[in-house]
């Protein structure tokens, strides 16, 4: 079959799961499973190497990934349901003080962000931001939109994250690196997103009055909020109950304190410090050393997440009270949440599997090949495409490996050069997120946004951040 062929199956087939997702709202794990089998056949795919095909990319990519991303989130259930992020949270904006609360709310939204999804991760935070920007008496977005900007970033960029783990894994890079490189990377692009969400949130922006009422425990004075109100309210405690810290117990029973700052910081720094050492081990030390072989057996990304996921039961856990049936318990909550995340990211690299065996795998990289754009740029702009056109991360970080694996296997880049590649490709991810996004809707209907208000500010500054973060990739690229 010529390579125009398979092109033009493979571009109907995108435009097909993009059709599925985006009008039919079929579920994305069932849409890439389809469109899989319908490019597989159409690119002349044995029907009896068909369902092989299938179970080959899906054990392949799953086998890697599925054990990271539930042991991450199980991490960060338990740390939550410990109120372990609520503490970590308040912890930062005592240190930092009243004047700086939006850049601790920043950070705890970037630490936090690594363990706990990005959509949990806004909810356990967006009460603390309603109960702040009410003491305050400052708009919420103030606190807001830099925060849940950095968990946004984070997801996109790091693993345990369900698209960095496919990513890395499908392009053959190093998860220690990517966390080498990528932990920096990713602080300054939230630090340049603080700075540009600042110069955003000078002006006030129109608020729905609920949220206001909520937020401020007032009425509006006009027909819709905008920013934080003119006249201090009284403090009658309407809406607030879960915004501020809680009031001591007065019963007889007394519940656990809160997990401390350092050993929340500890908890979550672990895993990765364990990741980091066996990719130090294994490029520093002899071949053989019996130090690298230990190093290189803990640096293992599940054998890491699975030594902080006993140290969290117990620490936050069993040492606070919980017996073993509610440890287990919060430990096997944090899985249907997951499930299909798991089950999308098994999908893509079915999707990927089916454009290696088809051939379509080697045409689109002798195309990409011949536009004499670098893998770099290449895996920004397609990621930041697919971003645009169907709203999930993930989907279009795992869509983006399985196109452009087969490129990057011919251009023969060093581990440190794929990893920077795999950080592209979260920039990408992280651009563009809109009316076609559920993090968007979500962040928007708990900040009182409308639509208009949500593209100004969310989706410019998701945007900024995504494009800062190629050009600190692109700047790296030299010295790996």
């Amino acid at each position: 079959m010529s390579h125009t062929t398979l092109l033009l199956i493979a571009a109907i087939g995108v435009a097909t799961l993009l059709l599925l997702i985006l009008r039919a709202k079929v579920q994305p794990f069932v849409a890439l499973v389809v469109v899989s089998i319908g490019v597989a056949l159409s690119a002349g795919v044995p029907a009896a190497d068909l369902v092989k095909t299938i179970e080959e990319g899906m054990g392949s990519t799953l086998g890697h990934i599925a054990t990271i991303i539930a042991l991450g989130a199980m991490i960060g259930r338990i740390i939550e349901l410990s109120g372990g992020a609520a503490s970590f949270a308040h912890s930062l904006i005592d240190r930092f003080g009243s004047k700086r609360t939006p850049l601790a709310l920043t950070v705890a939204g970037f630490v936090l962000g690594i363990p706990v999804f990005f959509e949990v991760g806004l909810i356990i935070l967006m009460p603390i931001a309603y109960g702040v920007a009410r003491a305050s008496r400052k708009p919420l977005l103030v606190y807001a939109l830099p925060m849940g900007a950095a968990m946004l970033t984070v997801h996109a960029f790091l693993p345990p994250h369900p698209g960095a783990v496919a990513v890395t894994q499908a392009i053959g890079a190093d998860q220690g690196l990517v966390l080498l490189l990528g932990i920096p990377v990713t602080a300054v692009v939230v630090l340049l997103g603080y700075l540009v969400s600042r110069r955003m949130t000078r002006r006030e922006y129109p608020m729905d009055p609920a949220v206001y009422a909520e937020v401020y425990g007032e009425e509006p004075t006009g027909g819709s909020a905008s920013g934080a109100p003119s006249v201090p309210a009284a403090d009658d405690g309407h809406g607030t109950a879960v915004l501020t810290r809680p009031a001591p117990a007065t019963t007889t029973e007394t519940a656990p304190p809160a997990p401390s700052f350092a050993m929340v910081l500890a908890l979550i720094v672990t895993p990765i410090l364990l990741i980091l050492a066996g990719t130090l081990g294994q490029n520093l030390l002899a071949e053989g050393s019996t130090l690298r072989a230990v190093l290189t057996v803990l640096g293992a990304p599940m054998v890491a997440l699975l030594i902080d996921v006993a140290l969290c039961a117990y620490l936050l856990g069993a040492r606070r009270g919980w017996d073993r049936a509610h440890i287990a318990n919060v430990m096997g909550s944090a899985l249907p949440s997951v499930a299909m995340v798991i089950l999308v990211a098994g999908a893509g690299g079915v999707f990927g599997k089916v454009l290696v065996a088809s051939g379509i795998g080697d045409a689109i990289a002798d195309v990409l090949d011949r536009t004499g754009l670098p893998a770099l740029f290449l895996g920004f702009l397609t990621a930041l495409t697919l971003r645009a056109a169907q709203g999930s991360t993930t989907v279009a970080l795992i869509t983006t490996a399985g196109i452009l694996t087969p490129l990057l296997q011919r251009a023969d880049l060093s581990t440190g050069q794929l990893s920077l590649v795999a950080l592209a490709m979260g920039a990408g991810g992280l651009a563009v997120s809109h009316i076609n996004d559920a993090g968007y809707w979500m962040f928007t209907r708990l900040t009182g946004l409308d639509v208009a208000t949500g593209l100004r500010t969310w989706t410019v500054l998701t945007t900024t951040m995504g494009f800062i973060g190629f050009g600190l990739t692109a700047a790296l690229w030299p010295l790996v």
